[in-house]
């Protein structure tokens, strides 16, 4: 019976382990990055964005192509001129229509008219400029999601060394909980043999105690940076992503050698949104010249609906100048030239911002860097001190205490070098995001 219940507990657990193991799932970065541009919210979002400002700049076809509307109305009247007018345009009229007792009190006529119009812009310089800051707005608009694109992955790049620290933090945590509960078996021994007091044991079950919770918290870490990672690749599911790659430190010397470039999509698109507001000042300008317009008609006419009987067209164009609009105009103008000098001051700082920005990056990946060396150097020293603070604990020669602290010391190092490996990595990432 008991053998029994032993294989049950066993065959229960086995099935705990392999669903926990189900939902792990490897992942490289490079699956990561794929993700993005396809399911990522930031970036459909800019996608839209540069959509709209699409529609808006195919709005300014307007301009150059014709305006064509078709319509069909339905009357019916006795008014003396509607009625004349409308036998007249139905080629109807006879010599009866012109008795005055008829013209001055007709019959009820009905009247059914089908009309198709064409407007063709021909001139209008204003409206020209205006095209030009739509498309200018537009390609704004994709350098900026192009931007949004590269930042987003950089986002990616850093959930993904998170989760790289956080696994190897249990890693870490789980090596820290086995030595102490070594060094527990050994201050127990050492109790049994009456070389140790049991606050001594108390103190070591402390430790112990307090390793577990961090690698509880290590384990929930795990899981946020999962979950984290998932939120920006746009998935929603109760997987636990695990790295496919440690974190190691991957030194790039070459990486201080680069320089800022104007042509990041960023500053392309301040720049480009810049020509923008020099074409909206333009097109300002230009609305004090007259605009030249051509239009033209066909209609047909018939006291049926939907029949056509009779006909008639009507071409022409139109010069029109709209000379004073009540200071309006003159506003509209000055504060266009506001916006245009602003944005050219913000394009101007912006470039300036950038390279102070960048110029900050590189010393922080310098001081990234002597911080990982030193770590790790902090790290073997440690390490060595718990060594030899252990084989003297083994030998009576230590106090508890001691050997407790050096344990927690070389934990607490070992932990620091993992994030100074991930502050160097993700650093020199950012420094290579600015030259882009």
């Amino acid at each position: 019976m008991r053998g029994t219940f032993i294989l049950f507990i066993s065959l229960f657990l086995f099935n705990i382990l392999i669903g926990n193991a189900q939902q792990e799932t490897s992942v490289s970065l490079d699956e990561m990055l794929e993700k993005v541009e396809s399911n990522n919210h930031t970036v459909k979002i800019s996608e839209e964005n540069f959509n709209a400002a699409k529609a808006d700049y195919n709005q300014t076809n307007s301009i150059l192509l014709p305006n064509i509307s078709i319509s069909h109305t339905g009357i019916s009247t006795n008014n003396p001129l509607m009625a004349f007018g409308s036998k007249l345009n139905q080629e109807i009229l006879t010599q009866e229509d012109f008795n005055p007792a008829l013209l001055n009190d007709p019959d009820a006529i009905q009247n059914f008219t089908t009309k198709i119009e064409i407007q063709q812009p021909i001139f209008n310089a204003d409206g020209i400029y205006m095209r030009k800051a739509a498309k200018a707005k537009m390609n704004a608009f994709e350098l900026q999601t192009t931007r949004t694109i590269d930042a987003v992955k950089l986002e990616v790049t850093k959930a993904y060394m998170q989760l790289q620290v956080a696994y190897k933090a249990v890693e870490v945590l789980e090596k820290a909980k086995v030595a102490a509960l070594e060094n527990k078996k050994i201050a127990e021994n050492s109790l049994k043999q009456g070389y140790l007091q049991q606050s001594d044991i108390l103190s070591v079950e402390v430790h112990v105690t307090e390793v577990e919770n961090q690698l509880l918290t290590a384990k929930s870490g795990v899981k946020n940076a999962s979950d984290y990672l998932l939120f920006l690749v746009g998935e929603t599911n109760e997987t636990t992503l695990k790295p496919s790659t440690e974190l190691t430190a991957a030194l790039n010397l070459e990486v201080y050698n680069q320089q800022l470039s104007e042509n990041r999509a960023d500053i392309e698109a301040m720049e480009k949104s810049t020509e923008a507001y020099t074409n909206m000042y333009k097109a300002n300008k230009m609305s004090y010249l007259p605009s030249l317009n051509a239009f033209g008609s066909y209609e047909l006419y018939d006291d049926k609906i939907f029949n056509a009987n009779a006909n008639g067209y009507l071409v022409g164009a139109q010069l029109s100048w709209n000379v004073f609009e009540g200071f309006k105009r003159i506003g509209k103008t000055q504060k266009s030239k506001a916006e245009l000098d602003k944005a050219e001051i913000s394009l101007e700082q912006y470039k300036n911002k950038s390279q102070l920005e960048f110029n900050k990056a590189k010393r922080q990946l310098k001081d990234a860097e002597n911080s990982m060396n030193l770590t790790s150097l902090a790290v073997e020293q440690s390490k060595e001190a718990l060594r030899i603070r252990t084989n003297r604990y083994e030998q009576g020669l230590e106090k508890t205490s001691d050997v407790l602290i050096s344990e927690t010391k070389y934990l607490q190092k070992q932990l620091e070098y993992l994030q100074a490996v991930f502050n160097y990595n993700f650093t020199k990432t950012y420094v290579n995001f600015l030259t882009k």
